[in-house]
This record gives structure tokens, sequence and C-alpha cells, in this order.
């Protein structure tokens, strides 16, 4: 097993794949209109079905739909004559999906299919196949030469199928005005979760927690509320006003600039005018914020502009959160 072969040959597999990616691009045009059209306009769910390697395809393009905003569920075509096919009403649109357009499970399928549903799209490489000759409206994909020595595994039209089905389903996102808050809801899990529905005002420190002193009180105090809340800062200020905030960083200075610091006012060290975050703010954007400005703790305010509480790097890294490189 030579080396240089083998990293020549799996960038050879990968080339054929573009190269797939780059056929199929070419037949995004008129058709492609009407079946996002089609689908748009869609009362029900959208049903994907296929067999083998069309249907792991299938799967996926139902999952992308379903949770972009197009309800869509996948049926296979063995279990739907065997009742599955009840899953299935007339405000549905099914697209049956098949390379060749003659797959036998699909094709024994499509009678029932078409007294159940609204209408059947299908997607297939050949006009003349069973499949297109049985359906309202047929995308046609291009007849993709397979990758590898053999030319015969499922790789390219894979590729390409999957390829298509994200095309639709985020074109129909966007054009159903799907956003950002409609896929968190979607998403309540895992990290992707996190990011899109974790709120700063989850984490952040209230009330006793946040360290804070009056403008007007002496360094000393300020070291202590630092010290003992154990946040890195500590908030100045002026009638319940956040003016300032003081670091680790502002008494470092202080200690350089000054020979005595213990006759100084919070006033005399604090940073003015600190960063903040609304509390409502998503938690990663607070992490953006911290990434931004190289700062650690961000005080919180409310949409009144008062100051609710404080959150620190760690609370938000601890919650799993992280930027992406």
């Amino acid at each position: 097993m030579e080396r240089k072969s083998v990293i020549e040959y799996g960038k050879s597999i990968v080339n054929a794949e573009i190269e797939a990616l780059v056929a199929l691009k070419n037949c995004i045009d008129e058709s492609f209109y009407r079946l996002i059209e089609l689908l748009y306009n869609c009362k029900g769910k959208i049903v994907l079905t296929g067999i083998g390697k069309s249907g792991l395809v299938c799967k996926k393009i139902a999952a992308t739909l379903s949770s972009t905003g197009s309800p869509a569920f996948y049926l296979h075509p063995a279990e739907a004559i065997h009742g599955d096919v009840g899953s299935v009403d007339n405000r549905d649109i099914v697209v049956a999906v098949s390379a060749s357009g003659e797959t036998e499970e699909l094709i024994t399928i499509l009678p029932t299919l078409r007294l159940v549903c609204d209408k059947i799209v299908g997607i297939t490489t050949r006009e003349d196949s069973n499949l297109a000759k049985n359906v309202d409206f047929i995308f046609l994909i291009p007849a993709i030469k397979e990758a590898g020595h053999l030319n015969v595994a499922p790789s390219s039209s894979s590729t390409a199928t999957l390829a298509l089905g994200d095309a639709i389903a985020l074109t129909l996102s966007k054009l159903k005005d799907f956003k950002y808050e409609d896929f968190a809801i979607r998403h309540p899990g895992g990290l992707i979760g996190k990011k899109l529905t974790l709120k700063i005002r989850d984490l952040m420190h209230t009330d006793e927690k946040i360290p804070a002193v009056d403008i007007n009180d002496d360094v000393k105090k300020a070291i202590f509320e630092i010290s003992s809340k154990r946040l890195g800062c500590a908030g100045v200020f002026e009638q319940g006003v956040l003016k300032g905030i003081i670091t680790d960083g502002d008494l470092r200075r202080a200690l350089e600039k000054f020979t005595d610091i213990t006759p100084l006012k919070a006033r005399d060290i604090m940073t003015e005018n600190p960063r903040t975050v609304n509390e409502n703010e998503r938690a990663l954007n607070g992490l953006i914020i911290m990434e931004k400005y190289s700062i650690t703790s961000l005080f919180v305010i409310n949409n009144k502009h008062e100051t609710v509480g404080i959150v620190h790097l760690h609370d938000i890294l601890k919650s799993g959160l992280k930027l992406e490189n």
C-alpha cells in the first residue's frame, strides 16, 4: 500500500463528488422553482420515500426539512405496503427518490400512495423511467458516474441527492421566514440547543452575589468586595446606577501609580462605563462580547437599563458553550 497513491486515490473520490455537485448546480433552474412552489404550498407534511442508499438520504432530507420549518417524515416503501401508508393523508405531498427510477418496492407502492396523498413528486435521473411516468411532477438530477474503481456503489449520486435535499429544505425555510428562534425551539438539547436557547439570565449572579460598592467607598472596601465575591471585579454604583467597574487590573494599576492607595475612593481607580449585556441576550452573545473586548465579566441589565446581575466567563464556559474557531 503505497502512501502517495492512497492519498491521491482518496482525492479522486472527492473530486468525483465535487463534479457531481457541479452537475447538480446546473440543474437548479425553472424546474427547481416549480418544485419549490409545489412544496411551499403543501398543506400537510412532506413525505420522503426511497429504499437502500436513497432511503438513507431520504431520512436525512426529512430530518432537515422538519428542523427548518417544513414538517416531514420518512416512509419506508416496504413497510408502507404493510400498513404504514396509513400515516399519509390527502394533504401530504410524497417525494419519491430513486436514481434509476425503477426501484421495485417504490414503483409498487405508487398506486396506493396516489389514492391517499395530494401529489407525488419524483426525483430520478431518468425521464423515461416508471417513476417519472407515475408521478405528478418530476425533478431530474444528472446521470452521474459513481466514484470509485467500480463506479457502482452509490456515492456521487447520493451526495448530489443529499445536496438537492438541503437546497430544497433551506430554500423553503427562507421563503417561510423561518427564524433563529424557530430553529431553537426545534433543537432544545445538546450544544446547538444551548447556543440557541441558553440566556444570560440563566447564568448570571444576582442580588447579594453581585460585587458592588458605592462610588464614595474607600478602596479597602472595594478590595474586600472583589475578594469575597470571587468574580475578579466590583461594580461601582452611584444611587443605584452603575457608573464603573474595578477589576484586579485596576487595582494593580493603582498600586503602580500611587504610593498609598488607602486614602483613595472607588471613583478614583474605577474604569468608567463598563460593558453590559441584557439579561435576555443569548449566553453565546455574552461570550462573544467578552472575547471581543478581552474581558471576563459583564454586568447584566434589564430592559429598563437597571443592573440586575453579573455573569462571568467561567459561568458561560461551564455551561458547555464555546466559540467556534
